[in-house]
């Protein structure tokens, strides 16, 4: 079976993931979406509510797992035997990022393949810091995320959370 790990902070999971995780399942048997607890990044949710989030988001797929992890990506993708580690690219601005991301893991585990994505067109701009800053100030992301995610939002910042 042909397994890929999909991993990011999904805060908040944006339609430009779904796309991907979609176009992943096409070409993988199993996906495996991996929320990182990113703790450093100070997330607006936590791990465990994107979790929740992601695997309502994604219930319409049935090859997709979503877990939680606060491991170093190369011991997970080991732990889960998957093949390959898939990243998404929106511009050219993300490639030097993510090349260096792919060759540090595979310094760290030599058989750890990278793949990269790209979403589709109409999707390729939005960000979910993008989407936390939208919101934040009271805009309209419902063209961004998905529906659950827009009451996610409201609800976050109708309670008095910051970006």
């Amino acid at each position: 079976m042909k397994k890929v790990v999909y991993p990011g902070t999904f805060d908040p999971i944006t339609n430009g993931h779904v796309d991907l995780v979609e176009r992943a399942c096409r070409l993988f048997d199993h996906v495996v979406v991996a929320v990182a607890a990113s703790t450093k990044k100070n997330p607006l949710f936590t791990m465990e509510e994107r979790v929740e989030q992601a695997q309502k988001v994604l219930s319409h797929l049935d090859n997709v797992e979503v877990i939680g992890f606060d491991v170093l990506l190369a011991a997970l993708v080991e732990n889960l035997n998957a093949q390959a580690v898939m990243r998404g690219l929106r511009a050219v601005s993300d490639f030097e990022y993510e090349f260096q991301l792919a060759n540090m893991n595979r310094a760290l585990s030599p058989n750890m393949e990278s793949l990269f994505l790209t979403p589709a067109e109409h999707l390729s701009y939005i960000s979910s810091s993008l989407v936390r800053e939208i919101a934040s100030l009271g805009g309209d992301v419902s063209n961004f995320v998905p529906p659950l995610i827009v009451d996610c939002l409201k609800e976050k910042f109708n309670s008095g959370a910051e970006i």
